[in-house]
């Protein structure tokens, strides 16, 4: 503190971050009670007006701007794209949110929002195209992109072709097969969605008793007096489910599931509730719940971000496959006709996204090819024949991967060291060393690689705390091909909940207060945000707690959603 000197352009520059990062109104530097108390801590800072900090925020932002596209342009690795579209209630305008996900130097996951832009009606696959390929260009990043995952709707499924003619087959992986990789947590919403269709008239008593006891506050009140009546604690409210969202029926259900006496204790008291579910009702729920609950935990497990993903696809669909066949022979009809539906579904979906998918579980040095033979045993049936087959095609998908990469000049390099020319003769030898690797084919010396890799001792499936980015930033060295393409791979997100939880953000900034915001700056407001998280992430307060990035406007929502309830 001896040294310090005060500077208005610092702490100008953190009043704009705090504002961001929080959510605070830009009219809070105008509330008197927020002026006298930083007139307090620094009677020499000087303010100034909500125009004048909203111009600040921009500058800032186009400052930052610049610094990221520069760090995007210099970094090595390719990097995957996960995009998104959101409606704004209060502005009726159409949003499109993209996000870049990629390995920097250090082999740490990073993802950051590059645009939130808005995106004039209608949305068509062409200008869906035309502003992904856009901003691609303008960050520089349109050589450079290995996936761009999307949701499953027809006008993404256009937009790909469309961006592949734009950006030209030879800058892409594969000449552009990989490039559209779709959201797997779209898939699993539509494969149970299937599923839940059959069971909707075996639960509605279950959804009509959670909408009955939260109709008013008045009946909320008394059902937790009837909770207490029965010693049950209330430890989670009960909610009504939206029936075109599998997993907040699934939620609807756990929830109401503890609370079971309650419902049976409230149909004797109000004469008016008449749909208490029976005691077979409740078990099959309890039934519902409990295999719903391996899809809620992978679709979270898919949905993470700052840890790897793709090489949890294959293992993880098996799971589901594995599931919904013992399901088919469970005993009780509705269920089983379920397991016909979800199974349907997962025929027609899973296919799309197995290809890189595939490479990622062999870069996994805890499944390797192995893995990827046991999972297709499961898919295809034990036909030893079929499985093998399909596992050398993505052997041989990885190997044409390699030869992509640009990696021959190394490998002659290699060969030159391990011959030991003869003493007098060594200009000789060496020159003949050279000319055999430069003669045998590129895709030889590839496999001898992947072959390496592959023979070499597997790491145990039970490594507590294995990081697979940690092991190819280190024992990966011995495979500098292989090691190029993991880190792409490994990059690449399976949902694309990384661009969609930014809506949760702009829901919030763009509440009906403040529809106004122009669509400069809420791109100002959410891409800043998204960076100064990055920035400070990691950071503990002085008691050693985690920094806090709570907002302001979350509280405020979830204030109004408790009055609701």
């Amino acid at each position: 503190m001896e040294n310090y000197t005060f500077d208005q352009d610092i702490a100008r520059k953190e009043l704009g971050a705090m504002m961001v990062l929080h959510e605070y109104p830009l009219s809070m530097v105008d509330h008197a009670g927020f002026r006298r108390f930083v007139h307090a801590l620094q009677p020499l800072f000087k303010i100034g007006t909500r125009n004048t900090l909203r111009k600040h925020i921009i500058e800032q932002y186009e400052l930052e701007r610049k610094k990221a596209i520069q760090y995007m342009a210099g970094i090595k690795s390719r990097v995957a794209i996960t995009s998104d579209m959101w409606t704004s209630d209060n502005q009726k305008r159409g949003y499109m949110a993209i996000t870049a996900h990629f390995v920097d130097e250090s082999w740490t996951l990073r993802n950051i929002i590059m645009r939130f832009i808005y995106v004039p009606s209608p949305h068509t696959h062409d200008v869906i195209g035309d502003e992904l390929y856009e901003s691609l260009v303008d960050w520089n990043l349109d050589e450079k992109v290995s996936t761009i995952t999307l949701d499953n709707c027809t006008t993404n499924d256009s937009a790909i072709p469309y961006l592949i003619r734009k950006i030209g087959k030879t800058k892409l992986l594969g000449e552009g097969k990989f490039l559209h990789m779709r959201c797997c947590a779209h898939i699993l919403n539509l494969i149970v969605k299937d599923g839940l269709e059959i069971l909707k008239d075996s639960i509605e008593n279950v959804r009509d008793s959670v909408a009955y006891w939260t109709a008013t506050p008045k009946r909320v009140e008394k059902f937790e007096e009837i909770a207490k009546y029965v010693h049950v604690s209330i430890n989670k409210k009960i909610a009504l489910d939206c029936k075109t969202r599998w997993n907040s029926t699934y939620i609807m259900l756990s929830t109401a599931l503890p609370y079971k006496a309650v419902f049976a204790r409230a149909s004797r008291v109000d004469r008016q509730y008449t749909c208490c579910p029976t005691e077979q009702e409740w078990e099959f729920a309890a039934d519902v719940v409990e295999r719903l609950k391996m899809f809620s935990d992978i679709s979270t497990l898919f949905s993470g971000t700052d840890y790897v993903t793709a090489n949890m696809f294959f293992y993880k669909i098996c799971d589901i496959r594995s599931n919904i066949k013992d399901w088919s022979a469970c005993g009780n009809p509705l269920l089983e006709e379920m397991s016909v539906n979800m199974e349907a579904k997962f025929k027609k979906y899973w296919t799309d996204i197995q290809g890189l998918m595939g490479i990622a579980t062999i870069l996994d040095p805890r499944f390797k090819h192995h893995m990827l033979y046991h999972c297709f045993e499961v898919l295809l049936g034990r036909d030893d024949t079929d499985c093998e087959e399909e596992v050398t095609k993505v052997k041989n998908s990885l190997s044409d991967l390699m030869l992509e990469y640009h990696l021959e000049e190394d490998e002659p390099t290699v060969s030159t060291k391990t011959m030991a020319p003869a003493v007098g003769s060594s200009g000789f030898l060496s020159s003949f060393s050279a000319r055999v690797a430069n003669t045998q084919p590129a895709a030889m010396r590839f496999r001898s690689e992947l072959d390496r890799y592959l023979d070499d001792e597997m790491v145990d499936i039970h490594t507590a705390g294995f990081d697979i980015l940690d092991w190819w930033k280190v024992a990966g060295t011995r495979y500098p091909t292989l090691r190029m393409i993991a880190r792409d791979i490994f990059a690449i997100p399976i949902t694309t909940v990384a661009s969609e939880s930014a809506f949760s953000t702009s829901g919030r900034v763009l509440s009906e207060h403040r529809s106004r915001l122009t669509s400069q700056m809420l791109e100002a407001l959410m891409c800043s945000q998204d960076w100064i998280r990055n920035k400070y992430k990691g950071l503990v307060t002085d008691e050693g707690q985690p920094a806090s990035f709570w907002s302001v406007l979350q509280e405020v929502q979830e204030g109004l959603q408790e009055l609701a309830i």
